[in-house]
């Protein structure tokens, strides 16, 4: 599994450039994962859904799965986040994982950058 990241500041263009990059890649046959840091809290779950009402009433984990995907929740409940190296030992096996953000983590990377936003490149201080 090859790994590489596309790191950024806010509004560089991360994104967009993640989409075009899986599309082409898995265009030509190649499997693609993808993580996503987020620096804010969010929730991939409603209020009112029986996987919400699980999660509320103090589940570790919850397990939802249809004939479509399948979505594991993992609550940390007050742990620290978990490494980014932790977090790909849950994925499965796959030709490249691509991962948005973690500027700051080890992996071989490229840099989206948008001069309209005014931020300095991440790239010269960072050998990755």
């Amino acid at each position: 599994m090859r790994l590489y990241g596309v790191t950024g500041w806010k509004n560089s263009g991360k994104t967009g450039l993640m989409e075009r990059l899986v599309s082409e890649i898995t265009g030509r046959g190649f499997t693609v994962s993808t993580v996503k840091h987020a620096h804010h809290s969010f929730d991939v779950d409603q209020p009112g859904k029986d996987s919400h009402r699980h999660r509320e009433a103090g589940a570790a984990q919850v397990l939802l799965a249809s004939r479509n995907r399948v979505a594991l929740m993992t609550e940390l409940r007050g742990a620290g986040e978990p490494p980014l190296e932790a977090l790909l030992t849950q994925l499965a096996p796959c030709d490249l994982v691509l991962v948005e953000g973690y500027k700051r983590d080890r992996h071989p990377k490229i840099e989206a950058q948008r001069a309209a936003t005014g931020q300095p490149l991440i790239a010269p201080g960072d050998p990755t």
